[in-house]
């Protein structure tokens, strides 16, 4: 490879990566992660969020017994964003966990509510793997007044959750990002 070619390649790399919002890579950005249970509300859910290293691999762990005991039933670490821009696509994780469901949540200005907020799904497989999530793929939780669909430039926060039913919760993020 010539030194033209080699420039050209670092350049579209740098265009590539540039379009998107990383949230968190542990590297150049860090998110302000806050640990959340339904306890808020008086539910019985247990949590633990730690920060790891495995195999240079550096990443986040929530882990914990959802239980929806007394009208609970969530885990949760969520981090403001500032996402000013309408040209992304979706959500893009790195993650592993234990073959379990979890949810991705985005709240804009419109979803003001704790009860009010985007949501998708993925699975978290035992190995780690990039998952992408488009945003139309998230589904809006709450009244008519909350637009149906969520607009990239509207997210001002975002949370890799455990919900909804009785279950131990293991789920590690390596990076996240808006595409």
């Amino acid at each position: 490879m010539n030194i033209k070619s080699g420039l050209f390649i670092i350049l579209i790399t740098t265009f590539v990566s540039a379009d998107n919002l990383v949230i968190e890579d542990f590297e150049n950005n860090r998110a302000n992660w806050d640990p959340v249970s339904d306890q808020v509300m008086g539910g019985l859910s247990e949590l633990k969020f730690s920060e790891l290293t495995d195999n240079s691999i550096n990443f986040y762990r929530l882990e914990g017994e959802v239980s929806t005991k007394n009208n609970g039933g969530f885990i949760q670490f969520r981090s403001r964003v500032e996402a000013k821009d309408s040209n992304y696509s979706g959500v893009r994780i790195k993650t592993r966990g234990n073959g379990e469901t979890y949810e991705i949540h985005l709240r804009t200005p419109a979803t003001f509510l704790p009860w009010q907020y985007y949501k998708a799904t993925f699975i978290a497989d035992e190995k780690w793997e990039i998952i992408d999530i488009p945003f139309s793929a998230f589904q809006r939780v709450g009244p008519a007044y909350v637009p149906r669909n969520v607009k990239s430039s509207k997210i001002n926060w975002i949370a890799i959750v455990a919900y909804g039913k009785d279950f131990y919760a293991e789920v590690d993020l390596a990076r996240i990002e808006l595409y």
